[in-house]
């Protein structure tokens, strides 16, 4: 297990070039190898080209235009402004900003929104909570505030209602944020563990951004990215002794799509009473029942749940009898009513996107195990990593009767130096995020891990791993694609 509680910050940029179908996309696109190399180390025929991105790495143009405007309103010449949805939040951001970058900050108002104001040195920080807590104003939003026409009032209980029927928690259970990290940072302040100065404990290599609210807004984590063998039965005494403020998972992980034995790692909080917290993004619930083990579930709206990529929000589902269910659920309500709430027009649209979300899943799952299954037989291929090949004796057990195994899966080559030649050939969308009604691939590690390729590896996530996010075309269709690309290889 690594002790990350001293760890300097990671580098991840998750960005590229708009896809045209949408005005609030959160979805974009970097077409080749070489523009993913490009916009990593800031070559300007890449950057100069970039529009947009994915929402909390690059703001939107309409989110650009309210910094802008906020900025030119309030700011002086050497200062910068991050504009933040409400005065919880940008407080946080306030005492956090001026502890890491040494400096003083200052808050106003404008017009509703509040506005973070610091020195250019502090500038990278007040960006860093903006992306981490994912407490951030929406393209919609923006461009409502903009246009004179931003609204009030809030509809997350009726997206609440529609997940309940779902995840399987009441409603008044099920809290709505503004974005999934918005919603995994809300729980991580929940932790009675995390007001007594414990560490947490991460299981299995995670989607890099949660480990780092666990580093940057607990008081460190410890990490453990092989949740198997004699580290793991250390990591469960360490657990049964009450050394963490909580346990952090993803059923399944995200890359690797590895889950850990649930049922010894529930086992272990209970002995000990702390939380257990899974985020099930990677699955969605309607595949996964993370709740039967878990204290909280957090998850990632934007994804399966959306299915359109025009939307970002998340929620954090509370297990009724849980211990710690009455403090999860005060802090819980507060923050997602007064920090990080979703913006009225974001949830309208999610409430429409939602109403397809289980005839898309079906599709997406049997695309999912149909391309795992060829993939691993394919001889340019050297591992697949899907839930239906990767610990399925894991998966299975918290599996929903009549769910699946998902549409995300990764891969890598044989011949590993072929893999840009193979992924430029692809004819697909690619790009950062998954969960769209189209199949999308992105050279994962490239974007997540850029900086730090070494260490990533190290933890079994290969530079040259490929993440594919199965969409709704035919079967076929997809096949065909990989075909023609792995013969470039």
């Amino acid at each position: 297990m690594r002790d990350l509680s001293a760890n300097p910050a990671w580098q991840e940029q998750d960005l590229g070039l708009p896809l045209p179908d949408s005005t609030h996309a959160c979805s974009v696109c970097l077409p080749t190898w070489d523009a993913i190399v490009g916009y990593e180390e800031g070559r300007e025929k890449v950057v100069k080209r970039m529009r947009t991105g994915y929402p909390r790495f690059f703001k939107h143009p309409a989110v650009e235009r309210l910094f802008a405007a906020a900025k030119s309103e309030v700011a002086s010449e050497h200062e910068e402004v991050i504009v933040l949805p409400t005065r919880n939040s940008v407080t946080r951001a306030h005492r956090w900003v001026e502890l890491r970058a040494e400096t003083a900050v200052r808050i106003t108002s404008l017009h509703g929104l509040q506005v973070l104001v610091v020195p250019t040195k502090a500038k990278a920080d007040a960006n860093a909570y903006w992306r981490f807590t994912g407490e951030v104003v929406s393209s919609r939003q923006a461009t409502d505030f903009l246009d004179g026409n931003m609204r009030t009032g809030s509809k997350s209980h009726l997206i609440s209602r529609s997940l309940s029927k779902f995840n399987g928690a009441a409603p008044e259970d099920i809290f709505i944020f503004s974005s999934g990290m918005a919603a995994v940072t809300a729980v991580l302040r929940a932790l009675p563990g995390v007001r007594e100065g414990k560490k947490t404990l991460q299981l299995e290599f995670p989607y890099v951004d949660s480990l780092k609210v666990q580093e940057y807004f607990g008081h460190g984590v410890v990490y453990l990215n092989d949740a198997s063998g004699e580290s793991f039965d250390e990591a469960l005494q360490r657990i049964r002794q009450g050394e963490f403020a909580g346990v952090f998972t993803e059923v399944p992980s995200n890359p690797l799509l590895r889950t850990v034995d649930l049922h010894r790692v529930a086992k272990a909080c209970e002995d000990s009473s702390t939380p257990l917290i899974i985020d099930d993004s990677t699955a969605g619930p309607l595949n996964v029942d993370s709740l039967k083990y878990a204290d909280v579930v957090t998850g990632s709206l934007t994804k399966w749940i959306s299915g359109e990529g025009d939307v970002m929000a998340g929620m954090a589902a509370v297990r009724a009898d849980s211990p710690v269910a009455d403090a999860l659920r005060e802090s819980l309500k507060v923050d997602s009513a007064d920090t990080a709430p979703l913006y009225i027009g974001d949830a309208e649209v999610l409430l429409s996107n939602l109403k397809g979300y289980s005839k898309r899943m079906k599709t997406v799952n049997a695309n999912g195990l149909a391309l795992a299954s060829w993939l691993a037989n394919h001889p340019a291929v050297a591992e697949v990593w899907h839930p239906s090949l990767t610990q399925r004796e894991n998966y299975d057990k918290v599996m929903r009767k009549g769910g699946g195994y998902g549409g995300l899966l990764s891969f890598v080559l044989k011949m590993p130096k072929k893999t840009p030649k193979v992924y430029d050939a692809l004819r697909l969308s690619k790009g950062p995020s998954f969960g769209t009604a189209f199949t999308l691939v992105c050279p994962y590690t490239m974007l997540a891990h850029y900086h730090e390729l070494e260490w990533a590896e190290g933890c079994g996530v290969s530079p040259n791993l490929l993440r594919v996010s199965c969409g709704l075309e035919p079967i076929e269709t997809i096949i065909a694609a990989f075909e023609e690309a792995l013969s470039h290889g």
